[in-house]
């Protein structure tokens, strides 16, 4: 699962947060059993979820695991050495240690002492969300000692990493999406890993046949986020009365103008990074940091758009942004302002 966005994004987190690591550094859907599992970054839903996968995976191999919980931060002394000692039946244990990054110094101390000899049939699972308290610990797993793995969770910020989060979902189920598809959920979700993939998830529950744009715009038709997508759309395309209604019709319906410019400036600077551009589109989206379909998308986006024209647009952008934030007394007036201008090609 979302192999392609987070292996590329857990290489670039390994490398800058332990050039010296020799313990595998994985990405989260391939978490498996070791003495000690270090869960770090700051993306918590994908924490969560190797988490999950590694408590279901062990509690498979053997029913009777015991599931303990530690928080770092409020660590008393010898809790770990108790939960770590052999039981009377000698059950496994997974010993799961929340927010190492606020440790205690007590947990600091007895978790590096715990390294240099691992409870047998035991997994303790270490999550750091970031930060530099608790350097000597990772520093430590990170070494090799105590036989560990790194789950590396970076966050996923790009579009083209949430697009590649989506296509990864629907192939792990072996299911068929369009592009579109893809596309309208990734706008409709743009502020929520979670929330993206739980749209993933109910679309798998509920539509029998290949997902399509209609099938999304059925589920999620009313987000903001895909409204604002779709006035963007239309104004780029010079279709300046159907940007205007749809504009109209999202305010209507509750729209927030941030939002609404938000989609605009996204488009337009992606379009500003693909103007320069030449080469194939897989090479430019490897240059430029996005998918090979963005990069086709901007290239279709800008026939009879020029330099200039990019030029004005993108100051244009910065006054309605400020224009909506409080600059200006009638925000609807500056997105019918950005609309109009737009859909001119910024002449």
């Amino acid at each position: 699962m979302a192999r392609a966005a987070s292996r590329s994004t857990a290489s670039k987190s390994s490398s800058r947060s332990s050039a010296k690591a020799v313990i595998p550094q994985l990405t989260w859907d391939r978490v498996g059993p070791a003495p000690v599992v270090l869960v770090s970054g700051p993306e918590t839903f994908l924490a969560d979820r190797a988490m999950r996968m590694l408590r279901d995976r062990l509690r498979d191999e053997d029913p009777s695991l015991e599931v303990h919980d530690l928080s770092a931060d409020t660590y008393l002394p010898g809790e770990l050495l108790t939960l770590a000692s052999p039981s009377l039946f000698g059950e496994p244990r997974l010993i799961r240690v929340a927010t190492v990054e606020k440790a205690t110094d007590a947990f600091l101390e007895e978790a590096i002492a715990y390294l240099a000899a691992p409870a047998d049939d035991t997994v303790l699972v270490l999550r750091h969300g970031g930060g530099v308290r608790g350097k000597k610990l990772l520093d430590a797993v990170r070494a090799g000692t105590g036989g560990g793995i790194e789950i590396v969770c970076a966050e996923i910020k790009k579009e083209a990493e949430r697009y590649d989060f989506v296509v990864a979902e629907f192939r792990a189920a072996d299911r068929r999406v369009t592009p579109g598809a893809i596309r309208a959920l990734v706008a409709a979700f743009a502020d929520d890993l979670a929330e993206l993939a739980g749209a993933c998830q109910q679309l798998l529950s509920d539509a029998t046949a290949e997902i399509t744009e209609a099938t999304v715009e059925r589920y999620y038709g009313g987000r903001v986020e895909t409204n604002s997508f779709k006035v963007a759309d239309a104004a780029i395309a010079s279709r300046q009365g159907e940007a205007l209604g749809l504009l109209r019709h999202a305010l209507a319906s509750g729209a927030d103008p941030v939002p609404m410019v938000a989609a605009f400036a996204s488009k337009i600077r992606t379009m500003a990074k693909v103007a320069g551009s030449r080469g194939a589109q897989g090479q430019v989206a490897s240059q430029l940091g996005l998918a090979p379909w963005q990069v086709d998308r901007a290239r279709r986006d800008l026939q009879g758009w020029d330099d200039e024209g990019l030029g004005r647009i993108i100051e244009l952008l910065a006054e309605t942004d400020a224009a909506i934030k409080g600059a200006a007394r009638d925000p609807v007036y500056a997105l019918e302002r950005l609309v109009v201008e737009v859909s001119r090609r910024g002449h």
